[in-house]
């Protein structure tokens, strides 16, 4: 039984797409976003199995410059604040804090597990007004490494007191759901819109649409 319920944050808690008019505006493509952070999410994993860490900020704002320089735009000073300074002010998607209230009332400890750093978590907690339905705020930052080595996941069930076996990952990324389950999590996918669960990886026993459908499943899966 997985009665801690540790969540990812960018994607699956919060709505990136609140960044695309910042990308319309610089590269006149709202798509841009995307290509954006699936570049950050590549370096970071270069970075993870190189064994070279950065800190997720700053190879969000390298993955900035690589993608503005393919794009051939210029990208300003100011450009490069508002974006990346965004990132600590994502809206919750509309499921969510319903989702987390039910999940809490039913007697799951709550947290969050990010790539973020530490200062950027707490702010996106407090700016999406979901930080009271967590116990804590964790940050790969802590041990230098970044989902889904599976030091993060370690790191989060220590901190929680509990055996990695009694945590399940709640995760809208298959890389994450990979990392999680070879770390000894449980898992529950979110299939956000073109999110798809990689073959190659066992499949979790929780996959739902939306963080609502994930929570119904959890609640099947390990009823109070």
């Amino acid at each position: 039984m997985a009665r801690v319920c540790l969540f990812d944050v960018n994607e699956t808690l919060l709505d990136l797409s609140a960044l695309d008019p910042h990308f319309e505006r610089v590269f006149g493509d709202a798509g841009v976003r995307r290509a954006w952070f699936l570049q950050l999410l590549q370096s970071a994993l270069v970075a993870t199995v190189t064994g070279a860490y950065s800190d997720f900020g700053t190879i969000g704002g390298v993955a900035l410059e690589m993608v503005a320089e393919r794009e051939g735009v210029d990208l300003s000073e100011e450009d490069r604040r508002m974006i990346l300074g965004g990132m600590r002010e994502l809206p919750p998607h509309p499921e969510v804090a319903e989702s987390l209230q039910r999940l809490r009332d039913a007697g799951f400890r709550l947290a969050t597990l990010t790539n973020s750093t530490q200062q950027v978590a707490e702010a996106q907690m407090e700016s999406s007004g979901l930080r009271g339905y967590f116990e804590q705020i964790l940050s790969a930052d802590a041990v230098k490494r970044l989902k889904p080595a599976p030091e993060p996941y370690r790191m989060a069930a220590q901190s929680l007191g509990v055996e990695i076996e009694g945590v399940r990952l709640v995760t809208a990324h298959s890389w994450d759901v990979a990392g999680a389950l070879r770390a000894g999590c449980a898992a529950a996918f979110v299939a956000r819109p073109g999110m798809v669960l990689d073959p190659l990886v066992g499949r979790p026993d929780v996959v739902g649409g939306a963080l609502r459908e994930v929570a119904d499943r959890i609640l099947e899966a390990e009823p109070a």
